[in-house]
């Protein structure tokens, strides 16, 4: 009776995971913008909201500064202030690599070599005022702004884009306490 129950698990467990690849192949390949001009993209953004995730458990007011490096690749230096919007400033430095030249849209990002990860430009304001960072399993979502706070009607338009054109879910996005 145990063997009977236990392929009945396995042929169950068989089962779910193929549905669920059948449900991750239906999204459409995840677009990036055609060009982003990296000596623009430099500087610092605020991070207006984002997916939650382990590595910035109990950030506030976080922020990004990029600059261009010697070797050609970008600097990271990643900030936030830990456990409140008073708490201590916290920061981790890493670097990005362009992986395709055509667009400088897609890049991946290390903070702890030889690990990286996917950082895709999927929205950038002309003016270079707001970007959406993205990941091509739509694992990470962050909403990046020139300015501490966004206007709630763009914000609110950056969300239907996320939904209908990016086909995120938006449900478990968190917008970001202002310091």
């Amino acid at each position: 009776m145990e063997l009977r129950a236990l392929i009945s698990l396995v042929i169950i467990a068989g089962v779910l995971t193929s549905c669920r690849a059948a449900d991750e192949r239906e999204q459409p390949p995840l677009e990036v913008v055609p060009h982003v001009d990296l000596q623009r993209y430099t500087g610092l953004w605020y991070e207006i909201a984002r997916y939650p995730n382990r590595f910035q458990k109990d950030c506030f007011g976080s922020r990004a500064t990029y600059s261009l490096r010697e070797d050609g690749r970008i600097g990271v230096l990643n900030e936030c202030y830990k456990g409140s919007a008073e708490g201590k400033l916290k920061s981790a430095r890493g670097k990005a690599r362009v992986i395709d030249e055509k667009s400088n849209a897609k890049l991946k990002v290390s903070f702890f070599w030889p690990f990286y990860g996917d950082y895709w430009i999927i929205e950038l304001d002309e003016d270079y005022r707001y970007a959406v960072i993205g990941h091509p399993e739509r694992k990470y979502l962050w909403i990046l702004s020139r300015d501490r706070t966004m206007d709630d009607a763009l914000y609110n338009k950056i969300m239907y884009r996320l939904e209908t054109v990016h086909k995120y879910d938006t449900s478990g996005i968190l917008r970001t306490s202002e310091r």
